[in-house]
C-alpha cells in the first residue's frame, strides 16, 4: 500500500506499508531520498551496503545509487523525495 501525503516542486512524502516478503526491487531514483522507519524492520540495500531500518530510524539514499527494500517483518516507512537544484 502506498499513499502520497505531500507533493510539490520541492519533493514529496509517501507512506509505504509492506507485508513480510513484499518490498521494492533494486532501482535508482533521480533525487536524494530519505527513508524514515515507522513500524517494523526492513533491510535497505544502498549500493553494496545493507542497513537494518527500524522504527524511528532514518537512512539517506543518494540520487542515482542502486537501492532495494526487503522487509524483515510487516514494515511501514515514509519516503521523502528531495527535489532541488542543489543550491543552498
Amino acid at each position: 500500500m502506498t499513499r502520497m501525503l505531500v507533493r510539490n516542486t520541492g519533493g514529496s512524502v509517501t507512506l509505504f506499508a509492506f507485508d513480510r516478503g513484499e518490498g521494492l526491487s533494486e532501482h535508482t531514483a533521480p533525487f536524494d531520498a530519505l527513508l524514515v522507519g515507522v513500524e517494523g524492520e526492513a533491510e535497505v540495500r544502498i549500493g553494496a551496503t545493507t542497513h537494518l531500518l527500524g522504527e524511528g530510524q532514518t537512512v539517506l539514499i543518494p540520487a542515482t545509487v542502486l537501492h532495494a527494500i526487503d522487509p524483515v517483518t510487516e514494515f511501514k516507512m515514509l519516503l521523502v523525495m528531495i527535489r532541488g537544484d542543489g543550491s543552498a
